[in-house]
C-alpha cells in the first residue's frame, strides 16, 4: 500500500507547465498524466493540462490535451514573436555540436560542413518541429523563448495582450 502512494508522489517535469496562465482566474496551468491500459495489453498515456484553480477554487476552464495543445501552439507559432537572437544563437550551436558529432563519427572533411552550416534555417519551420517532435526540455526551451506570455481559456490558447 505504502509502495502504490509512493509512486504516486513521484515529481513529474512536463513541457509546458509554469509557461501558460489560465484565462479566466489567472492561477498558473499544471498538468497531469493519466495511462490507459487497451485491450491488446498496450499503454496509451495521455497529459491534460488545466487551471490549478488558486486564484479561485470554482474556476470553470477545462483541461486541454497535450496532443491538442500542441496542434494549437504549432498554428500560433507565425503569429508568436520568438526572441530571434536568442532562438538563433541556441540553433547555431545546436548545428555546431551535430557536425562536430557527425565529423567525429563519420571522418567528414571540415570544408564541407563550412558550407553546409552556411544554408539559412528557418527558425518558424523549426519551433514547429520542435514542438511536434522535440523533447521535453527542449519544448520547454523553445517556450522560454517567447516574448509574448500564452494564456488558456476554455481549451483555447491565445497570446496575452501587450500593455
Amino acid at each position: 500500500m505504502n509502495q502504490e502512494r509512493d509512486i504516486k508522489l513521484i515529481d513529474r517535469e512536463f513541457a509546458f507547465t509554469k509557461l501558460m496562465k489560465c484565462g479566466l482566474c489567472g492561477s498558473g496551468i499544471t498538468a497531469s498524466e493519466k495511462f490507459k491500459n487497451l485491450k491488446d495489453g498496450t499503454v496509451n498515456r495521455y497529459v491534460y493540462y488545466g487551471c490549478t484553480r488558486s486564484k479561485d477554487i470554482t474556476c470553470k476552464s477545462g483541461y486541454i490535451r497535450e496532443e491538442e495543445l500542441i496542434t494549437q501552439l504549432v498554428e500560433m507559432v507565425d503569429k508568436l514573436s520568438l526572441n530571434e537572437i536568442g532562438m538563433r544563437h541556441k540553433l547555431e550551436q545546436e548545428i555546431e555540436r551535430y557536425h562536430k558529432f557527425k565529423n567525429n563519427i563519420f571522418g567528414l572533411d571540415q570544408k564541407e560542413n563550412d558550407f553546409k552550416s552556411k544554408k539559412e534555417v528557418n527558425l518558424r519551420e523549426y519551433a514547429k518541429y520542435i514542438l511536434k517532435e522535440g523533447s521535453t526540455s527542449e519544448k520547454r526551451e523553445l517556450m522560454s523563448c517567447l516574448k509574448s506570455r500564452l494564456i488558456l481559456a476554455e481549451k483555447k490558447l491565445t497570446l496575452e495582450l501587450e500593455k
